[in-house]
């Protein structure tokens, strides 16, 4: 399992398949309460995730997807665009400090 400091976390990336616009809604929302922190949220496929990614969110159900296109990243899958526990965990992470697995 791949691990991150929180204080290493410098871009986050918010993997999506369906196109619905739910992803797109949560990486302003990551925008928003991450904005004081040098952290950058991007928003791409699941398919086209970059090589400079840091931790990649994605639905639980896209998370062996995501695994494939970036092994050593931490992958945070979720179940609920708002407010699931593995996204505010990371949050917390990022602001307070810790390790995150994924």
């Amino acid at each position: 399992m791949t691990s991150i400091n929180g204080s290493d976390i410098h871009k986050l990336v918010i993997a999506c398949d369906a196109g619905m616009g739910s992803s797109v809604m949560l990486a302003g929302q990551l925008r928003k309460q991450l904005k004081q922190y040098p952290v950058e949220v991007a928003h791409t496929p699941v398919n086209a995730i970059p090589g400079d990614a840091d931790v990649v969110v994605c639905h639980a159900g896209l998370a062996a997807r995501a695994r494939g296109g970036a092994p050593d990243t931490v992958i945070v899958p979720f179940q609920v665009f708002i407010g699931d526990p593995a996204v505010t965990h990371l949050i917390s992470v990022i602001k307070n400090g810790g390790v995150l697995d994924g």
